[in-house]
């Protein structure tokens, strides 16, 4: 799950490490999960050059490696592009993919709330890999007719796949080298959506969530949103539908308006603001406390939730991982990104604050991959920053 524009400090790190551990006001809402929570300070996203930091800190925060270069100039340092490379929920959705025991309907889903359309490096986190961004869908209705659509929408879609495929060919001929390079990456993501579509509607051990009717894509119905995408989450996920599964909120330098807490100010100008004024640090206080139970709200999902191939809950079985672009918003850091994780599914020695010493967040995706049986990954992103391997959790 991923929520913008950093966050207080004082108010998210636990003081003490190890396992007597107290939550801070913006953690409190997953003191019912204490003894299944990770907290990790001293994880850095170490990834300079190109763009600035809440590009660098979106874009680069799953991939791990430099920007492209590009002509979208931020707020600083020179013009960028999108990431060079892939995301690590999706390089581990391709490992469970390529395995018959756990490939599954869609592999992963993304999910979001209050995402903008404009597709930029401050709106996508996901990345298929270079040059190739993956949108979040924040609509539920949408997602849910992408989880629940008719047969004939299918043969519908099937047609017109078979029709864009014919045309795609016949201009193939006509392209350079490196285009038909891009044409060949758009062929296998048709011949993907192909073998999808064919693929027999499974019979679903958890009925179809119902979805309140006739809500806007507005801003101040996010609360109601966010919890109609978590509710298809854990659906899609207690169905097997998916494996790995992504949760955007809003965008870096968004500017989301949180009347429902009783603020009017936008989040990202309220995170510029020094720390002094107190006003701003009480409103960006509840801003993130409210992030907060909305992660505590999809682990209570899953708590409630039966494992369907094994013993206890969807939460024993399941890590669920809370970062941020930034570790703090005025000052821009990419230090100390906020890491906190909650489940049980990854092996990892849960109940605990743990201080590192500046590691590299591409060691963290590394052991998370490897949690997920995807062992075999060496290194991932930028392969320097992994020298030391990935992190001991266990």
């Amino acid at each position: 799950m991923f929520s913008p524009n950093g966050t207080l400090p004082n108010e998210f790190w636990p003081d003490e490490e190890g396992e007597d551990f107290q939550f801070k006001s913006i953690l409190q809402p997953l003191e019912p999960f204490r003894k299944q929570t990770l907290v990790l300070k001293g994880v850095f996203n170490k990834i300079r050059g190109d763009g600035d930091n809440h590009m660098r800190g979106m874009s680069c925060l799953l991939t791990a490696d430099n920007l492209l270069p590009g002509n979208i100039m931020g707020g600083g340092g020179a013009p960028a592009g999108w990431a060079s490379g892939v995301s690590i929920d999706q390089e581990i959705k391709k490992a469970l993919q390529a395995r018959p025991h756990t490939k599954t309907r869609f592999g992963s889903l993304e999910f979001g709330v209050a995402v903008p359309n404009r597709a930029d490096p401050w709106t996508r986190m996901s990345y298929l890999g270079p040059n190739q961004p993956v949108a979040p869908v924040d609509d539920p209705y949408q997602m849910f007719a992408k989880m629940y659509g008719q047969m004939k929408d299918k043969d519908s879609l099937v047609s017109i796949l078979d029709d864009v495929k014919e045309d795609l060919q016949r201009v193939s001929k006509k392209l350079s080298a490196r285009d038909k390079q891009m044409l060949e990456e758009h062929m296998a993501l048709v011949r993907n959506m192909e073998t999808e579509l064919k693929t027999p509607v499974q019979t679903v051990a958890h009925p179809m969530p119902d979805l309140d009717p006739g809500i806007e894509l507005v801003n101040d119905n996010a609360p109601q949103i966010s919890r109609m995408q978590i509710n298809l989450l854990v659906n899609a996920l207690s169905n097997d539908m998916v494996r790995v599964a992504t949760f955007q909120f809003m965008r870096s330098v968004g500017q989301a308006q949180m009347r429902w807490l009783g603020v009017e100010e936008g989040h990202h100008s309220l995170s510029h603001d020094p720390d002094d004024n107190k006003d701003s640090f009480s409103k960006l206080q509840k801003i993130n406390t409210w992030f907060c139970s909305q992660f505590a709200y999809l682990a209570k999902r899953l708590s409630e939730t039966p494992e369907p191939f094994g013993e206890g809950s969807m939460l024993d079985h399941t890590l669920l991982v809370w970062t941020n672009e930034l570790g703090k918003g005025n000052t821009h850091t990419l230090d100390n990104i906020p890491i906190v994780m909650v489940g049980g599914g990854a092996g990892f020695k849960m109940g605990r604050s743990l201080k590192l010493d500046n590691v590299a967040h591409n060691r963290l995706w590394l052991s998370i991959a490897h949690a997920m049986g995807h062992d075999g990954l060496q290194t991932f992103g930028k392969a320097e920053l992994c020298a030391e391997g990935p992190l001991s959790l266990t």
